[in-house]
């Protein structure tokens, strides 16, 4: 037989990667049976396994092909830019999250290869915590890790709300003030306030 070019089976493979994913976010990890899987891609279980083990590695690979671009973004740009994100993520994208967050509280051996991904994506946002606090523009009165468990929940609570159909109209509204949180207080902004709650109470 004649040796498919890599350029080929790495389009083949983005393809099925593509179907899946509107399958997992559609039916769920379980509903998305392997007829499933066939109907979304249009191949069939020979093709589809030719490049995945099984099910589980085709799941996987999508959700650690998303953890290492949330990783990315948060070392460039910080945890709140993946948040900002969001709005442009499809409900495939999202699905899978749902997923993920799903497979962590029920699934030990999942949540245990998981392990790895969480820590680099926590890793990474504590890096740019620190460079930032060292530039002080991160506050300096809250723990790291603090700050840290503070991002990631906001991240969670968002993709299951807008997974859930929250509008997005406020989205950035609320990412300033997250992002005003996490920031060095204006000692200029905080003298003024104070002053005028001084003013305010003597009158």
């Amino acid at each position: 037989m004649p040796k498919v070019p890599e350029q080929q089976l790495a389009a083949r493979r983005t393809e099925i990667l593509e179907a899946a994913r509107r399958a997992f976010a559609r039916h769920g990890y379980e509903g998305a049976t392997v007829k499933v899987l066939e109907a979304e891609t249009g191949l069939s279980r020979g093709a589809i396994f030719h490049h995945f083990r099984d099910k589980d590695a085709l799941f996987l690979a999508l959700a650690e092909d998303d953890a290492a671009a949330m990783a990315e973004t948060v070392a460039a740009h910080g945890l709140v830019q993946v948040m900002r994100d969001l709005q442009d993520k499809d409900a495939g994208w999202l699905g899978v999250q749902l997923e993920v967050r799903r497979r962590l509280r029920t699934d030990p051996e999942f949540a245990a290869q998981w392990a790895e991904h969480q820590s680099a994506i926590a890793g990474a946002t504590t890096a740019r915590l620190q460079r930032q606090r060292r530039a002080g523009v991160v506050r300096a009165d809250v723990p790291l890790p603090i700050l840290v468990d503070f991002l990631r929940l906001v991240l969670d609570g968002l993709v299951s709300g807008l997974a859930s159909g929250m509008p997005t109209d406020h989205l950035p509204g609320v990412l300033d003030l997250v992002e005003d949180a996490v920031r060095t207080r204006n000692k200029t902004a905080l003298i003024n306030c104070e002053e005028d709650q001084h003013q305010g109470a003597s009158r």
